[in-house]
C-alpha cells in the first residue's frame, strides 16, 4: 500500500502550517533582494506558511550595507549622483514591492486579512507627530500596494499619527510596543480612526493594522534586574525563589496583551465596526527569538500560539520551529499564572512599568543607530561603486 502524501500535501504538513490552522499568521522578520531574486522567499510563502514580512532600519542595514545584493543598483544611482536617503528608499521601496506582488494572491484569497508586507517609516521621526505622518503618507504612496504597511513607533508622539494614518485609509503596523498600558493606548487609537471613518461613511474593509508588541528584550531586562536583585538579598532562600522568576516576564506580559485583546475586540464597541466589515487589529508577536541561550530557541513562538496573532519570526527563529516546535494553542493557558508570575516580578522590586518604558526609549535608539549606519554604508557603496568621484545633486 502506497503510504506517500502527493507533494502538495506534504508541503502543507509539519509544525509552521499548523501554526496557520491554529489561526496564527507566520510572518518573516527578514528581507533582503538575494531573497527575492533567487525564489527563496517564494519558496517559504509555499512550503513554510510564511504569510507576510516585516522589515526594520536594522535588517536593511545588515541587506544593504553589508552585502554586494545592491551594487549593479548603486551604479546606476550614483551615476545620477543620488543622495544616500533616497537611494536607501529606492531600494527599499523596490524590494518591499516585490515582496508584497508575492503576497498579493493571499492578500485577494483572505480578503485583505493578510499578505502583508511591512516598511517603517524613519526612526529619526519617532517623537515627531507630524513628520512620521507626512513620511507615512509618502511611503504609502510611493510603494502603491494595498497589502503594505507602514511602520510607526507607538511613542506619545505616534499615536496621533496612527490614527491618523489609519483614518486617511493607511496601513499601519504600530511597532515598539512593549507595556500593556501602550497597548491599550494604541488599541484606542484604532477603534477611533475607524469610528471616524464609518462617521464619514468611508470603508472599513480594506484598512488592516496589527500591533506589535515585543517579546524577548522584556525578559532580558527583567532577568538583569531580578539577578542584581538576588544578589543585594542576604537571604539565600529569597534570593534562589527571584532567580526563579526568570523567563517568566516576557511570556506573562504577552499573555496579558493578548486578554487586552480579547476583551477590546470581543466587545459592542468593536461589533458594531466589524458589521461595517472592519477586520480587528491582530497582536503581532515581534523579538521572538531568545536571546539568553539557556532557554529553548522556539520559547517564544510556543508559549504565544492563538487565534488572530502574527508571530514575526527571523529565519533562524522560523527554520528551528519548523524544526522542532510543538504547534499547540497556549496564548490563553495559565493566564492566572501569568498574572502571579507578574505580581511576584512586582514583589521582588521591579518596576515593569519602569523597564517598558526604558525598552521603548531604547527601542528607538535601536533603529536609529543602525539606520544612520545604514546611510553612512550607501554613502560608501555609493563613492565605491561610481567608478569616478561621485558627487550629490543639489
Amino acid at each position: 500500500m502506497d503510504t506517500k502524501q502527493p507533494a502538495s500535501e506534504m508541503a502543507k504538513s509539519g509544525p509552521l502550517w499548523g501554526l496557520t490552522e491554529l489561526g496564527q499568521s507566520v510572518w518573516l522578520d527578514y528581507i533582503r533582494k538575494g531573497i527575492l531574486d533567487n525564489g527563496e522567499l517564494e519558496r517559504l510563502i509555499r512550503e513554510d506558511a510564511v504569510r507576510g514580512v516585516t522589515s526594520n532600519p536594522a535588517i536593511f542595514e545588515q541587506a544593504i550595507g553589508r552585502s554586494d545584493d545592491y551594487d549593479d543598483v548603486l551604479a546606476t544611482l550614483a551615476a545620477e549622483g543620488i543622495e544616500p536617503i533616497v537611494a536607501y528608499e529606492t531600494l527599499a521601496i523596490d524590494d518591499i514591492r516585490r515582496a508584497a506582488d508575492l503576497f498579493r494572491g493571499l492578500y485577494d484569497e483572505t480578503g485583505g486579512g493578510d499578505g502583508f508586507v511591512s516598511l517603517e517609516v524613519s526612526p529619526e521621526l519617532a517623537h515627531d507627530t507630524q513628520g512620521s505622518l507626512e513620511e507615512a503618507r509618502r511611503l504609502w504612496t510611493a510603494v502603491d500596494r494595498p497589502n503594505v504597511m507602514i511602520k510607526i513607533p507607538g511613542t506619545a508622539a505616534g499615536l496621533p499619527a496612527i490614527e491618523e494614518a489609519l483614518f486617511e485609509g493607511i496601513n499601519v503596523n504600530v511597532t515598539l510596543l512593549f507595556s500593556l498600558g501602550g497597548y491599550e493606548k494604541v488599541m484606542e487609537r484604532y477603534l477611533k480612526a475607524l469610528e471616524r471613518r464609518a462617521e464619514r461613511g468611508l470603508p472599513l474593509a480594506h484598512l488592516a493594522s496589527v500591533a506589535s508588541f515585543f517579546v524577548s528584550r522584556v525578559d532580558t531586562s527583567v532577568d538583569a534586574a531580578l539577578e542584581r536583585r538576588a544578589e543585594q538579598s542576604l537571604d539565600e532562600k529569597a534570593a534562589a525563589d527571584i532567580l526563579a522568576l526568570r523567563g517568566r516576564a516576557a511570556v506573562a506580559n504577552a499573555k496579558l496583551a493578548y486578554q487586552h485583546f480579547t476583551l477590546i475586540f470581543g466587545g459592542q464597541r468593536f461589533a458594531s465596526l466589524r458589521e461595517k466589515g472592519a477586520h480587528v487589529q491582530r497582536p503581532l508577536w515581534a523579538s521572538t527569538s531568545t536571546k539568553n541561550p539557556s532557554y529553548r530557541d522556539v520559547l517564544y513562538v510556543e508559549e504565544l500560539i492563538g487565534p488572530d496573532t502574527v508571530n514575526t519570526m527571523p529565519l533562524a527563529t522560523l527554520e528551528a520551529f519548523a524544526d522542532h516546535g510543538e504547534a499547540r494553542r497556549r496564548i490563553d493557558h495559565d493566564v492566572d499564572a501569568a498574572r502571579r508570575d507578574l505580581r511576584a516580578i512586582q514583589e521582588a522590586g521591579i518596576d515593569l512599568d519602569d523597564v517598558t518604558r526604558e525598552l521603548q526609549r531604547g527601542g528607538v535608539e535601536k533603529f536609529v543607530l543602525p539606520f544612520r549606519d545604514l546611510l553612512a554604508s550607501i554613502e560608501a557603496k555609493l563613492v565605491q561603486v561610481a567608478g569616478a568621484p561621485y558627487s550629490q545633486s543639489s
